[in-house]
């Protein structure tokens, strides 16, 4: 859904409400009831909204702190009470998205006697979780590459995180709870890092990405890489 902000800014599409990020409505003006703290709170989560609506629609050199106090329609000194800059908003608003991505991921229920099953299981949990928010989505698959080496670092670190839970799950399918040794580590670091690309390649270059067919895809080349020998 597009959303037209304050202050002048054009329309663009805004975040789900609940899925990565609460869009919270503008608190009045004045005198309210409502503690401090939970008015810090209700403007950060605006401000995080608001900021990554404008990272998915512009990228990421197109717009300052000025743009989203305006898109959140909340005070710069609000912002620069929650943030120290541009690029500490963005950072917190992407622990957010991997925070939900890999508490989606953890949470799925797979047959523990299949470690192919289990493995597209989680990678469709994944892919679902992005196509349930594409604004999100965009703005942390796709724009947050322009933040350079500590957007890099972030990603391998949430990346490895997923890899490790995959091998943790496979390893239950195991005799024994270990890890098969015929699978590398180079092979679990492999599928979830070509799945991140496949999936940011689609988010790119589509409005409406077919996610659903991509982990369909997915399932075929998972069962190679991880066939009994």
């Amino acid at each position: 859904m597009a959303c037209a902000a304050g202050g002048g800014l054009p329309e663009i599409d805004s975040v789900k409400d609940g899925v990565f990020f609460a869009r919270h409505d503008v608190l009045p003006r004045g005198r309210h009831r409502l503690a401090p703290e939970v008015v810090r709170g209700i403007q950060r989560e605006r401000m995080l909204a608001g900021m990554t609506e404008l990272l998915a629609a512009h990228g990421y050199r197109a717009f300052g702190a000025a743009d989203i106090v305006k898109r959140a329609n909340v005070s710069l000194a609000a912002f620069y009470a929650c943030f120290d800059n541009k690029d500490a908003c963005i950072f917190e608003g992407y622990d957010r998205f991997i925070q939900v991505l890999l508490e989606r991921v953890i949470a799925v229920d797979a047959p523990s006697d299949d470690r192919v099953e289990l493995t597209s299981r989680l990678l469709e949990a994944y892919l679902a979780t992005l196509g349930s928010d594409l604004v999100v989505a965009r703005a942390y698959q796709v724009e947050i590459d322009a933040l350079g080496a500590e957007a890099r670092a972030r990603r391998r670190s949430a990346l490895s995180l997923f890899a490790q839970h995959l091998r943790n799950r496979i390893a239950e399918t195991s005799p024994g709870g270990a890890a098969p040794p015929e699978i590398p580590w180079s092979a679990y670091i492999g599928i979830v890092y070509a799945t991140r690309q496949l999936a940011s390649d689609l988010i790119d270059v589509s409005a409406n990405p077919d996610l659903d067919l991509l982990g369909s895809n997915l399932r075929i080349w998972v069962a190679d890489v991880l066939r009994i020998r």
